[in-house]
């Protein structure tokens, strides 16, 4: 069965049974104390799941919290804390939570915990992950229903990326204090966080599914490359997180160090902002005009990315998801649509009255995706063949979220990432491309300032059926318009590079978590 058919086979299932395991894993427990150092690229900016994301943190949540329902490493959706569910009516979904499960600070999950948890994420800067839930409330301490504002297909899986809290523990601490001393139902709980320097979990006890295998587990960040791929070789790391591609094959070479590699769903995205006056532009936006759009897709060569820059380690996208998701148009190709063509790009330039090009600011990071700062300065370069210059503003990732914040006054172009762990466009397309400030949780990460009130009525129109073949269609068509319009410009999609010592058992995720429960550490 396709990935893409899976995620049919999901949403169309009103019920799932509480039999699943969690994963090969879940009911095994340690002779003895076992320990595993992974190097991350960075620190996770903050514990509360509600308070951000980035891979860094993201990975952190999932070993500290869980939610209703949980992908597994090949993004198969089953029970978590929700062990079966059901539809009342077609805006009505019954939650049956588990028996028992256990908060690290002992109280059990209640229905009630689950109500506050979506409660306050949609006063949140996550709202985004609620929009299509109008309420919840508590039927019994076991028992949760959640409302949707109309028929919507995608219920379960939205849920996968909620993550539950204690409310009497949050209403106790606030805020600020559960960013540092996170209270989950997670398979580890915080041990110790010296920020910048490692970060401690210590298997809990009394998980739902099971203590882990691996007891204690170290996280390092370590920003440079070069100093993971040492560090690891050296015996002080165990897995190492984005291996450098220039180092992979000198850690082939090595005894006792697997290199593994998996197709990422992390797809490289340039955003170009369309608002008339764009804050490093002086002037009119050259970029509210489509011509000048398609001019600068058509001036990337990500084929040469790829080559020089990717090791050939990178994928060049040919939509802004994955074949397997919903919302995929068979046989639409980004590259085909807008091959790389120099003297095509500056024709277009030229028609839309812009032949000497424009100056603007390039805002993207230096240590979050793969060698981002070498495929900005490429961008530069390439974009530069047809009259637009490029300055250049590069940061780490702990600037960067903050700065580019919608609505932001500061940048006019975007380099960033994104993937769709849910397997369905239309959580993305409804967070990057909705028209800003039309409905409550929608567009929210709008960047670009694009808004077409066709594409808002096809993703409306998406997240008020029940029936999946129809939902698949709206967001098609939505794809279409988008590919068409160009508000951004799909680069590549990364591929996922991971270094262990064999001393460790360790498969790579689709979504690109490490999650420690999966692993284990040989005797």
């Amino acid at each position: 069965m396709t990935l893409h058919r899976s995620i049919r086979c999901l949403l169309a299932t009103a019920a799932l049974a509480a039999t699943l395991p969690l994963g090969p894993l879940a009911f095994a427990t340690a002779a003895e104390a076992k320990e595993v150092t992974i190097g991350l690229t960075s620190d996770p900016t903050i514990l509360d799941p509600q308070a951000g994301e980035e891979l860094s943190s993201n990975i952190m949540f999932y070993h500290l919290y869980d939610p209703l329902v949980r992908r597994d490493k090949d993004l198969k959706f089953g029970p978590g804390l929700a062990e079966s569910w059901s539809q009342k009516d077609d805006r009505t979904w019954v939650f049956k939570l588990r028996d028992g499960v256990k908060f690290h600070n002992g109280e059990t999950l209640k229905a009630s915990d689950v109500v506050f948890t979506i409660d306050r994420l949609k006063a949140s800067v996550m709202s985004n992950l609620s929009a299509n839930i109008a309420s919840a409330k508590a039927v019994d301490d076991r028992t949760v229903e959640i409302a949707t504002p109309g028929p919507y297909a995608a219920l379960p899986n939205d849920l996968a990326a909620i993550l539950i809290l204690n409310e009497a523990y949050t209403k106790k601490v606030g805020d600020a204090e559960l960013g540092l001393k996170p209270m989950g139902t997670g398979p580890y709980r915080l041990k110790e966080w010296a920020k910048e320097d490692r970060l401690t979990l210590e298997a809990f006890p009394d998980y739902y599914g099971g203590k882990a295998k691996i007891d204690t587990v170290v996280f390092r960040p370590i920003t440079n490359p070069a100093t993971r791929t040492a560090a690891l070789l050296t015996g002080e790391l165990d897995v190492v997180q984005d291996l450098a591609v220039r180092d992979i094959d000198r850690v082939k070479a090595e005894s006792g160090v697997t290199v593994e590699t998996r197709p990422s769903l992390l797809n490289i995205l340039l955003a170009l902002d369309v608002r008339e006056a764009s804050p490093t532009i002086s002037g009119k936006n050259p970029m509210t005009d489509r011509r000048v759009r398609e001019a600068m897709a058509r001036a990337i060569d990500v084929a040469a990315i790829d080559r020089v820059i990717m090791n050939g380690l990178a994928t060049p996208s040919a939509q802004f998801v994955p074949e397997s998701h919903l919302g995929y148009v068979e046989g639409a190709d980004f590259r085909q649509m807008y091959p790389f063509d120099l003297e095509r790009a500056k024709a277009l330039m030229a028609e839309a009255g812009v032949p000497d090009g424009f100056a603007v600011t390039l805002d993207a990071t230096n240590n979050r995706y793969v060698n981002d700062a070498q495929v900005a300065q490429a961008l530069t370069s390439m974009l530069g063949k047809i009259g637009i210059q490029l300055k250049l503003n590069l940061m780490p990732k702990s600037n960067f979220w903050g700065y580019i914040r919608v609505p932001s006054p500061n940048s006019s172009m975007i380099m960033s990432g994104w993937d769709v762990p849910s397997g369905d466009a239309g959580s993305m397309y409804n967070s990057l491309y909705y028209s800003r400030d039309k409905k409550p949780g929608y567009g929210e990460v709008n960047r670009t300032s694009y808004s077409n009130p066709e594409v808002d009525a096809l993703l409306d129109k998406a997240d008020s059926t029940a029936n999946v073949e129809e939902r698949d269609a709206h967001l098609q068509e939505a794809t279409k318009l988008l590919l068409a319009d160009i508000p951004m410009i799909p680069i590549h999609y990364e591929q996922d590079i991971y270094a262990s010592r064999d001393t460790v058992t360790f498969e790579p995720r689709v979504d690109k978590f490490i999650w420690a429960y999966e692993m284990d550490v040989a005797e």
